[in-house]
């Protein structure tokens, strides 16, 4: 463990790192994922003063001319912060969905691929948790999608969901240290930055103040209360799914809420991709409001033929469509 200057910021972020260790590792073996920012900067510092063993891991993207000097420095600091190791991680950015999706994506599986066994520690703060909270609030797909990042959604851990981020940076200035300031992050091409620069802090001038901490809230109350319907979904799923296909009289019993949950995790396992709110509510419409409608057709399926639900004989099915796509 390191010693830490014991300054009021820092004092924050160690004390979230604590309670997050105490919770979900307490053997103290964990990695942490560090970009050389102010938040997992932050972070790397505290996990390094409250765990018994910190392995840093630095994703470099390879997206800016340099990126390997800066993770480099990364690694360099988190050893002299007092981590056990620390590993530069190279990887390619590619695949669709933009650029943003693609790192993201590129960057997980990498850290997932170089943690072993333990939990990776990820500097989401309280201002990132209100970004992910609007970001879903403007897809309009129910309760789920404004749920919010979880503090442990294994084996990624976020302590830091309740610490502020201009604490982050306060902390870093406290231990001496000076941020890699990332061009990416004041970029307005992604969405991210601009809610980040532009749309929250209109939304704090406007409603005097205190919007990121209860958007936060908002998304940790829908989680509390999406946890219990999804427990009674899991038990209705038992009841109504019978060799694939699912009772519809048995499924119409259940609330629209909990309806919707065995729907949507039955689909999942069938195969289906990128279920959205309109064809989830459409397929839910063979059970609760039946009059001899057709197929539903849902994200899936080969490219030659769509993957689709039915109801035939009071059970739902779901299966490829005979019919070739136009």
């Amino acid at each position: 463990m390191t010693l830490l200057p014991e300054e009021p910021a820092i004092l924050e972020v160690r004390h979230a790192v604590r309670r997050w260790i105490a919770a979900h590792a307490p053997d103290g073996e964990i990695a942490v994922a560090l970009s050389g920012g102010a938040d997992s900067l932050a972070l790397t510092a505290a996990a390094a003063a409250e765990a018994r063993s910190v392995c840093a891991l630095v994703v470099d993207h390879r997206l800016q001319p340099g990126s390997a000097d800066v993770a480099d420095e990364a690694a360099a600091r988190a050893r002299a912060l007092g981590c056990a190791s620390a590993e530069v991680l190279p990887v390619d950015v590619t695949g669709s969905g933009g650029l943003e999706a693609a790192a993201r994506q590129a960057r997980y599986r990498a850290l997932d691929a170089a943690r072993g066994t333990r939990p990776v520690l990820l500097g989401h703060t309280l201002d990132d948790q209100a970004e992910t909270v609007l970001l879903g609030l403007s897809r309009g797909s129910g309760g789920r999608s404004i749920w919010g990042m979880s503090a442990y959604d294994s084996p990624w851990g976020r302590p830091l969901l309740d610490v502020k981020r201009a604490v982050t940076r306060q902390a870093c200035a406290e231990l001496g240290l000076s941020p890699h300031e990332d061009p990416h992050n004041a970029s307005p091409d992604f969405v991210r930055v601009r809610l980040r620069t532009e749309v929250l802090p209109l939304l704090e001038d406007v409603l005097g103040g205190g919007v990121a901490g209860a958007l936060a809230r908002t998304g940790e109350h829908l989680r509390e209360e999406g946890a219990v319907l999804d427990a009674m979904a899991a038990d209705a799923e038992a009841k109504v799914v019978v060799n694939g296909e699912i009772d519809a009289a048995l499924l119409v019993l259940s609330a629209p809420p909990v309806r919707r949950r065995v729907l949507r995790s039955w689909l999942l396992a069938a195969g289906a991709r990128g279920l959205g709110d309109r064809q989830l509510r459409a397929v839910d419409d063979l059970v609760a409001r039946w009059r001899g409608q057709g197929q539903v057709a849902i994200g899936g399926g080969t490219p030659d033929a769509r993957l689709v639900v039915r109801r035939r004989r009071g059970r739902l099915n779901v299966g490829l469509d005979d019919r070739r796509r136009v």
